[in-house]
């Protein structure tokens, strides 16, 4: 009995690293969409039209976005050649000037479309062609992730800006080359660190493929997101143990439960990073959504996928202890570290406001966080531009 236990246990085990996730490698549509990185023309309408009517929860989470240090006109841009980034930005030589650079430009280019200031316009493509004419590398450790984080936020400032000002744009040219000559490379093969790494790379590499209109790195891209997110987020069907990324070799059970931070009992919405912290876990989850909502704007939604259900029951297991719930002993030994930040806007309005899946922890937490802000890192503006947004 022993010996076949361990043999049912072993299968398991190789189903979890082999098993490729259904429809993991998606082809880029023919056509590419644009604006089409996270956010679509149509939610872009549907946002401005609810701030222009003063409607809630729009309208105040419009002002949050302008009375913040990211819509300044006066911003002056600081890009670096080199941009050196040591773990949790120790050092940090224009690691969070670049990260904030960018939101910047974000920023800009949605106050642009929302009122029609071409002063926004004109900053947003002020700090793209500062950082265009200057960036070459990023160095040290967490240079992948930093590549990650600033290169998620620069192509959803240049779609808009790209595709619906009127004015110039004339160093539109260098920008597309920065993205891929100095951002594709560092971010398109992945990381075998802690999840969240991966999945951000990965929405960096899908918004600056659509950008590029770059179909071999979008579909590597998708293929790589739909492995790493099955490995991210745990769902009862998986089997015994989660699944792996094959590159990474966690072939024993022992393995599997150290790189899940000491966590030996899987439930639906366990992540990898649970017993790390929420911190983390949300930038992960925050991806996840991410680039499903991207995908969707270019025509194959995966909200309808494994990638749906696990981000649905991620948000879902997350929000109920963000809320409150204590950690029972099963789970990280009885102790949790809160703060999932500013991560459900897009997930939320996808899975229930447009899908209808009852998430009501997911929801409260949702409602309780409005108007969601930005993490500093590269999440923003998200009541904004997802809050119970039909488009």
């Amino acid at each position: 009995m022993r010996r076949t236990a361990l043999f049912a246990a072993s299968a398991a085990l190789v189903a979890g690293v082999l098993a490729w996730p259904a429809g993991a490698a998606p082809s880029a549509p023919g056509t590419f969409v644009h604006p089409g990185v996270t956010v679509s023309k149509g939610q872009l309408d549907f946002t401005r039209s609810k701030v222009n009517a003063g409607a809630q929860p729009w309208k105040g989470a419009f002002d949050q976005m302008m009375a913040s240090k990211y819509a300044d006109l006066n911003r002056t841009p600081r890009p670096r050649a080199v941009v050196e980034c040591g773990s949790y930005s120790n050092p940090d030589y224009g690691c969070t000037d670049e990260r904030e650079d960018a939101i910047a430009a974000y920023t800009h280019a949605l106050a642009w479309y929302l009122t029609r200031d071409e002063r926004h316009a004109r900053k947003a493509i002020e700090l793209m062609d500062a950082w265009s004419a200057v960036v070459r590398d990023h160095t040290n450790s967490n240079a992948p992730l930093q590549t990650g984080w600033a290169g998620s936020s620069w192509p959803r400032a240049a779609e808009i800006i790209k595709y619906t000002y009127t004015g110039t744009w004339a160093n539109s040219g260098r920008f597309a080359t920065m993205l891929r000559t100095v951002y594709m490379p560092e971010v398109i093969n992945g990381s075998n660190s802690n999840g969240n790494w991966e999945l951000s790379m990965m929405e960096a590499a899908v918004g600056i493929a659509v950008f590029l209109e770059d179909k071999a790195s979008y579909d590597k891209a998708m293929a790589r997101f739909r492995t790493r997110t099955a490995a991210y987020v745990y769902l009862e069907s998986d089997g015994a143990l989660p699944k792996t990324v094959p590159s990474q070799n966690l072939n024993t059970r022992e393995k599997v439960v150290k790189y899940w931070q000491g966590q030996s009992t899987f439930v639906n919405g366990l992540s990898q990073e649970t017993c790390r912290d929420f911190t983390h876990t949300g930038y992960g989850l925050s991806a996840i959504s991410h680039v499903a909502e991207t995908s969707r704007i270019q025509g194959q939604d995966l909200y309808g996928t494994d990638v749906g259900e696990r981000l649905r029951h991620g948000l879902g297991f997350h929000a109920k202890y963000q809320l409150g719930a204590g950690a029972e002993g099963w789970l990280c030994g009885g102790s949790l570290k809160l703060g999932l930040g500013p991560v459900t806007e897009v997930g939320h309005n996808a899975l229930a406001s447009r899908l209808g899946h009852a998430m009501t922890n997911t929801g409260t937490l949702t409602l309780r966080g409005r108007p969601a802000g930005s993490n500093n890192l590269f999440v923003a503006w998200e009541t904004l531009t997802h809050g119970d947004s039909p488009a």
